[in-house]
């Protein structure tokens, strides 16, 4: 490239800034240095062989002028900033509607973090954007090639995880003031975005003082008012001229960041590597070539800069990641939130886009037979205007004119503003504001107002925007949108794009064909009720497949049923679905890039649930039913049930314990059902499971981190398989060991120990009765005695045929705790009942009505079957104490002497003595009876 020249196109522009850094400078030198230094990045671009084209992205002025200068240019070869290896999709643009954006995904990565995995990269695109009118043109103009040449993907994370910054240009904090991201705020996910041309100061007091100076809150409204609007229908060479000077001016005024400004450099040598190697290799003339690159990197200072650089950028090859790509839709509202715009802004560029065209007359590229798109009309054949040029035949000086031309101010459209007032009192009342005409009028002459107060002849969008929030908004929303959202939407809304069928992935086209059956169109936004009656249409039971693997891998709404459920040995007959496919157009997308069908995708993810790191013996036997459930793979599910031994036998803890017994029972009651003979899987589960448990509960007894629910689903897996673990050859001996062993002290614990005492036979139900009335009758023992209630309760699980006991129990606490001991506890019943006993509630519930009485009026008389028991009365002493004492005088004469009675012993009637003694002192008589008894 030749070096800048003094004295040529910019001499008289040199010639004022120099006095102007003189005149305003107390020390000259530094800004004077910027000041020609901005105008040396400018000349050096512009006499460049190789037209650069500045662009800011999403910027109608600079669509407006990409369209009219391909038109008359008409370059055979377009250079784009954008990555490399999303070249082939830009080709299937035309099967979509706009805004989408071009992904490349990677699910496995090698070479990078784990945890950065999966890597995804977007490059959203609009129609208000250069880079899209560089694709139409290239994509519909015979002869004229596309290349892309900025990084790679891959090139993305291998740059970051060397220590630089990301390829996007990073997202600076959104306007505060805007609303929270809503559902299509999201469309892009976490995805690392790519951008053509980020124009946005560096320097956070340059922007600050462009705000304040400019009477706007944010940049995207002071780039629409003081860039936007008077570029909008410039000529070529001034767009051009004034576009390299804002992009050196951020450049030269950008913070000291080393590491951020060698990845802006080294972008710049890879994108001039890849176009003097594509112009060496073709043999393309520069002069019929046009390079499309943002305002930033068009003003670049790197020595490799232009064709004629000689020094050439080594590039690293890819990592070993596996990359898929494809197309995503996208949103006006997600382009905003991950590169920190304004909420609205890209609504308002679209506004400002018809507007420009409408004004300048200038014909847009589009893809032929692209949905959504306008069809091109035939541009006008009047020759275009040359541009201007000086004597040496490079382009004129337009800067200066531009610089020193005072803006152009716009008549107010009263009309325009009128009809925005109208329109959103009117969007306001069918969103339940209470507005009226007054409103509207209020509305216009504040927009004014505000318009004059910021120094503008005519209101901007942004300041209709806030005369509408000061005259409609209330104290409160009365529906989902608020005025900020309504005038977004007036402006033309959060427009969502769309990927045609033919863009899509071949699993998404695979599930668009097999649920066509539904006759739905599955492809638009929003909810859409199916009904499937298989009982009438057989056929339709493919789609209920389809759709329950679908809800298990998309995300929550996009396939919801409403009636209806899958369960283990269960055929449907009736389901009703709300399906969002449309919405959740992304993530379907997302499902194609790691497998060609669902049913791969799903077994891929169920084996990487089971065989990951953080997989536990619950998740896996999860994954076993969802095989069952889904798929219906017996392969599948004795290789995950495999699995599911492996985990058990290395498992030292039960926090599992409950969602393992919950499983395995229903495991095991659909094989039962299911099959002639129990998998052999499912077998050695049951066996390891016995003895697993056995080991685990002398531990779990007085282990604090154990809970009372865990030790009760582990007795439940005992007791429940206990039959079939020992027909397999398992020895009950483990079982009584372990119980032997067990020695808990927390109350809940203990009350669940003597619960499976008495299941085993160690314990009778009038001990274990006697036991609780004892607690209740120890004073030291009864603010504890909830606690064991609690335990009574989870016991429920391993021994349900307690539940009458339980019942008792709880009864029996209500009659007798004192309030402060049982109020406290009452909560604590609830909220048992509700997390752990899901399944022990209905049986406590049947129980107790089929105890309780069923009307209110009986409640009075009625007395509780365990306080209705009939004691048998003891037997009379007399006849038993009589015959005790004749058989044995001896003991009761010397008993008798002991406690100072003379009476002698009369052999004509041995019983009046005798019965003096029973009856003032009977409990004697009894006890050494009984001990007699014994000895």
């Amino acid at each position: 490239m030749s070096p800048v020249q003094e004295g040529t196109t910019f001499d008289a522009l040199r010639t004022q800034l120099q006095e102007a850094a003189t005149a305003f400078a107390d020390g000259p030198d530094a800004l004077e240095g910027i000041l020609l230094g901005i105008v040396d990045d400018v000349d050096r671009a512009v006499r460049e062989p190789l037209e650069v084209f500045p662009v800011c992205h999403h910027s109608p002025a600079s669509a407006v002028a990409m369209a009219r200068r391909l038109r008359e240019k008409q370059p055979k070869v377009v250079y784009l900033e954008l990555c490399e290896d999303m070249a082939p999709l830009l080709t299937e643009l035309r099967n979509c509607r706009l805004p989408v954006a071009v992904q490349a995904f990677a699910s496995e990565v090698d070479g990078f973090p784990a945890a950065w995995a999966p890597l995804s990269v977007v490059a959203p695109i609009t129609e208000a954007s250069a880079e899209y009118q560089a694709i139409a043109y290239a994509l519909d103009t015979p002869g004229v090639e596309l290349v892309l040449v900025d990084r790679s993907s891959d090139h993305v994370f291998q740059w970051q995880a060397a220590g630089e910054r990301s390829a996007a240009e990073p997202a600076e904090p959104a306007d505060p003031d805007a609303p929270p991201a809503d559902e299509e705020a999201a469309l892009h996910g976490d995805a690392v975005g790519v951008e053509i041309g980020d124009l946005r100061p560096r320097f956070a007091e340059l922007e600050e003082h462009l705000l304040h100076h400019g009477r706007v809150r944010h940049w995207s409204e002071w780039w629409h008012q003081y860039v936007e609007l008077p570029l909008g229908d410039s000529d070529h060479d001034t767009y051009r001229q004034v576009m390299l000077l804002i992009g050196s001016l951020f450049r030269r005024l950008a913070p000291g960041d080393p590491g951020r400004v060698r990845v802006d450099e080294d972008r710049e040598r890879h994108m001039w590597t890849r176009m003097r190697a594509h112009l060496a290799a073709t043999g393309t003339d520069p002069a019929d070539c046009l390079y499309v690159c943002g305002a930033f990197h068009a003003a670049s200072r790197v020595a490799e800069f232009g064709v004629e650089g000689t020094d050439t950028f080594e590039i690293s090859p890819p990592s070993a990641s596996t990359w898929q790509y494809g197309l995503i839709p996208s949103s006006h509202a997600a382009i905003e939130a991950q590169f920190g715009l304004a909420a609205g802004s890209v609504s308002i560029a679209a506004t400002q886009w018809a507007k420009n065209l409408k004004r300048t007359r200038v014909q847009p590229f589009r893809l032929a037979g692209q949905t959504g798109a306008k069809k091109a009309a035939k541009p006008r054949k009047s020759a275009p205007a040359p541009a201007a040029q000086d004597a040496a035949g490079t382009a004129a000086d337009m800067l200066s004119g531009f610089l020193q031309r005072p803006p152009v101010l716009d008549r107010l459209d009263e009309a325009e503003l009128l009809g925005w007032s109208v329109e959103i009192v009117r969007a306001a009342r069918r969103n339940g504001y209470l507005a009226s005409t007054a409103d509207a009028i209020a509305v216009f002459e504040t927009s004014i107002l505000l318009a004059g107060m910021r120094d503008r002849a005519k209101p901007t969008p942004y300041d209709f925007q806030d005369a509408a929030i000061t005259c409609i908004e209330k104290d409160r929303v009365p529906g989902r949108r608020d005025v900020r959202r309504l005038v977004e939407i007036m402006m033309g809304g959060d427009r969502i794009g769309q990927v045609g069928y033919e863009a899509l992935p071949p699993l998404a086209r695979d599930v668009h064909d097999r649920l066509a059956p539904l006759g739905l169109a599955l492809q638009q936004r929003g909810v859409q009720r199916a009904l499937l009656d298989m009982a009438s249409r057989p056929e339709l039971e493919k789609c209920s497949d389809v759709l329950w693997m679908l809800r298990h891998l998309m995300p929550h709404g996009a396939a919801r049923p409403i009636m209806g459920e899958r369960r283990l040995g269960e055929r449907p007959i009736q389901e009703s679905w709300d399906l969002a496919l449309g919405t959740h157009q992304r993530a379907l997308i997302e499902l194609g890039y790691e497998g060609v069908s669902i049913e791969q995708v799903l077994e891929q993810r169920l084996r990487r649930t089971a065989y990951g790191p953080q997989a536990t013996t619950a998740t896996v036997l999860q994954a076993v039913e969802d095989a069952t459930l889904y798929l219906r793979s017996r392969r599948l599910a004795d290789e995950l049930g495999t699995r599911a031994l492996e985990v058990l036998a290395t498992e030292r803890s039960v926090d599992g314990a409950p969602e393992v017994l919950r499983r395995v029972r229903r495991l095991l009651g659909h094989y039962r059902t299911s099959e002639p003979v129990l998998p052999a899987w499912i077998e050695s589960f049951v066996k390891t499971g016995y003895a697993h448990y056995c080991t685990l509960l002398p531990t779990a007894f007085t282990d604090e981190d154990a809970t009372v629910r865990q030790v009760a689903a582990m007795l439940g897996f005992l007791f429940s398989m206990e039959s079939l673990a020992l027909s397999l050859g398992c020895d009950r001996t483990q079982l009584e060991l372990a119980f032997a062993q067990s020695h808990p002290q927390e109350p809940s614990k203990v009350a669940l120990l003597w619960a499976a005492q008495v299941h085993l036979g160690q314990l009778s139900r009038t001990e274990l009765r006697a036991r609780c009335d004892g607690l209740l009758g120890n004073p030291l023992v009864v603010p504890a005695y909830p606690r064991y209630l609690s335990g009574f309760l989870q016991a429920l699980e391993p021994v349900p045929q307690l539940a009458d006991f339980v019942v008792e129990a709880v009864s029996n606490a209500f009659a007798r705790l004192p309030d402060p001991v049982l109020l406290p506890w009452l909560p604590t019943l609830i909220t048992t009942l509700r997390s752990g006993g899901a399944e022990l509630a209905p049986l406590l519930i049947r129980e107790a009505g089929r105890i309780f009485p069923g009307r209110l009026a009986a409640l009075d008389t009625w007395i509780p079957p365990w306080q209705d028991r009939p004691q048998a009365p003891p037997p009379p002493p007399r006849a038993r104490t009589a015959a005790l004492l004749t058989t044995h005088p001896e003991p009761c004469n010397a008993l008798a002497a002991l406690l100072g009675c003379e009476a002698s012993w009369p052999a004509q009637a041995p019983t009046s003595t005798g019965a003096i003694l029973t009856t003032r002192h009977p409990t004697t008589a009894l006890a050494l009876e009984a001990l007699l008894i014994r000895m």
